[in-house]
Formats: C-alpha cells, structure tokens, sequence
C-alpha cells in the first residue's frame, strides 16, 4: 500500500536560492508512507514550509514520537539518497518488541508532523570512496547500503558495486525488485540474495543458508579487493567480519554500522567509574540556561542523568555517544566526554557536547 500526501509539491526556487532543513528548528511533515515487505514501511518526509535535506548517503536521523506513554526517540537510518533533496525517507521494520516503530506504523500518515534531528552518522562511502564496493546486509540493514547505492545510481552509474543481502525468507528481501531494476542500469552492479529457508509465497532456486565463508567467497570472489560496508544484527556483522579478518583481509577497509552495540554501551558506562575514581566531579552544579535551572551532578553522573533529575528535557536516543541527538552548546566548565562518533570535530570546538557521556569535572552550564 502507498499513501500518497497531495498538494505537497516542492518550491520552485532554485536549490541554490532554498535553505536545508534545520533540525532545530524545522519539522518534517510526512508525504507518503509505502509497504515494502513484511513489517516494513518506507515513510517519506518533507521540511515543513520548504527546504531540501543536506546529508551524505548512510547517515542517519532521530525521530521524536508523542506516544502515550511519553515522549521516545528513534534513531532510523535515511533509505533515499542526497542526490534527491526535497525529501528524506526511512525504512523501518517492526520487530515483535518493537515499542517505537509499532507506534509510527499506527500513528504516522500522509500529513503527519515528526521533529527528528540530524542527519548524522560517519557510515557512508562519502568518507571512504573507493574504486570497488562491498554493501553486504542482513533484514533491515539493507537501508543505509541502498541510499549509497541509489546515490552511485544517480551520480556514479558504472560504479562497480557487489550487493549482498541476506533474509528469512525470499519475500523478505526489502528492495528486492528495485535492486533488480538498478541491476539493469547499473552495468557494474552484481546482486547476491541469500534468503535463510524456501517459502510457499516466493520460490527460489537459488543459494540459502547463513553466511559462511564458503558463501562468501562464492557470491564475491574478489571480496579482497573492495571497500566493505556491512550492516545487520550484531551475530551476521560478527560472522561477516569473522570471515573477513580469517581471509587476511585489511581491516581498515571494513566499515560497520550499529545502534547501542553492547559492546559500545558498556563503555561508555565504564567512564563513570573511571571519572568517579579521579574524583573530580562529586557536587558539581550544572546550570540549565534555556530552562533557567540549576542541579548538582551526582559524582558518576552524565550532563543527560542530571538533567533528568532537574526535570530539563534533553532529546536523546541511544545514550551512548553514537547518535548525537542530544548535543548540546557548552557555555561555561569542563567535561570528560567520551564519544562513539556523534559529534564532529568542528562541534566540538563550536562549544558542544553530547549529554549522555558528558561528565562535569568543573561546575558547567549548557544552553538547555
């Protein structure tokens, strides 16, 4: 099914003469939400009152959802490509525990109003170009492989990519007939789709199973020779880059993207015992200005938990350092801020930090 917003047409100025969308201070109104697969819905979004959308294909943005239960938000990586800028779309699949993406399927049509902030995000092949491709994904992970490819398509047809993508099950490939579609435009674009079992619904002849090497080696035999990007549940990208570092394969060429990995969450949970042990930070009061309130910061505690304690809302979504959504502009003190890649050099020597792993080692006062 596909939703359609009328009426919804971009302006007519020039690209040069329109400003990008300011997450700050700009929604997003949804223009058309389609069915993709199983569970999956493509919602595409234009800038309230007009503007265009500057970001580099693979990023992601933060989407903020008035539930019931109170305000969530969900970091969704952008499925279309900068190389067509009057909107952005997210492909996002429900899981049966899925709180966030359930109440976007129920509550967000044609003419909906969504804040999100960003775009953000250092997976994409804009920062590592490179002569030959590798996107291998697993379910849902196919999004940010499919903006860099629809990106390729538009600027750079005779990229030479290889595309792989594992599912359950054969109609379970999200993309999979517009994928084909670029195949044939693509002349360098080779597709390789490795479904877990057969269905009734969809008939395959062609290879199943899991990931393994020897699959691997089969659907790209010069896999050695690509710039690899991978994406997908954290036991696929574990076993993809098992096999890549098995084969010798240089991993600075390898380039992973995931949201709240265990292993990044629990070190960012490290540092407070790490900043606690230096003992800098017991009864440090962090001034709130845009909310005009002050508390003191718990010794341990994050610019994010003390503001929870005072009552200050501070968006944030992955609370490990990864997404950005809750940076904020130092005016005044030190931090201990240990990121995952949230935050851009340039951000930070602007005076910002994110929240959520932002320590206070000297009294601080942030514009919240």
């Amino acid at each position: 099914m596909n939703m359609m917003l009328t009426g919804t047409t971009p302006s007519a100025l020039p690209l040069d003469q329109m400003t990008p969308w300011n997450s700050a201070r700009q929604m997003l109104v949804c223009t058309s939400v389609t069915d993709e697969a199983l569970d999956v819905k493509t919602f595409t979004f234009a800038v309230e009152g007009g503007g265009w959308f500057r970001y580099m294909p693979g990023q992601f943005i933060t989407v903020e959802l008035r539930a019931k239960g109170g305000d969530l938000h969900r970091t969704y990586t952008v499925s279309s490509s900068p190389s067509r800028p009057y909107s952005i779309a997210i492909t996002i699949k429900a899981q049966p525990a899925s709180i966030g993406t359930r109440w976007m399927f129920e509550n967000v049509f044609p003419g909906s109003r969504i804040r999100a902030y960003g775009p953000s995000g250092h997976f994409t092949l804009a920062r590592n170009p490179a002569r030959k491709y590798l996107f291998i994904s697993a379910g849902s992970g196919i999004t940010p492989m499919m903006s860099m490819l629809r990106w390729l398509a538009d600027c750079d047809p005779g990229a030479d990519v290889a595309f792989l993508n594992s599912a359950r099950r054969p109609e379970e490939i999200i993309f999979r007939d517009e994928l084909e579609m670029l195949a044939r435009r693509m002349p360098n674009l080779s597709l390789g789709f490795l479904p877990e079992g057969r269905s009734a619904a969809a008939p395959w002849g062609g290879l199943m199973g899991r990931i393994d090497r020897y699959k691997f080696a089969l659907l790209v035999p010069d896999f050695m020779d690509r710039e690899i990007f991978c994406c997908g549940p954290d036991p696929f990208m574990k076993a993809v880059s098992t096999i890549a570092r098995a084969e010798g394969f240089d991993m600075g060429h390898y380039h992973q993207e995931s949201f709240g990995a265990t292993s990044i969450a629990e070190s960012v949970h490290k540092q407070a015992h790490e900043v606690v042990a230096k003992g800098k930070v017991a009864g440090l009061t962090v001034s709130f200005l845009g909310s005009n309130e002050q508390a003191v910061c718990e010794p341990g505690q994050t610019i994010l938990e003390t503001a929870r304690t005072a009552g200050v809302r501070i968006p944030a979504a992955c609370e490990s350092g990864i997404c950005g959504t809750c940076k904020v502009l130092k005016r005044a003190g030190d931090v201990d801020m240990r990121h995952n890649g949230g935050i851009s050099e340039q951000e930070i020597a602007g005076g910002y930090v994110l929240a959520c792993c932002s320590r206070p080692l000297t009294p601080v006062e942030v514009e919240a």
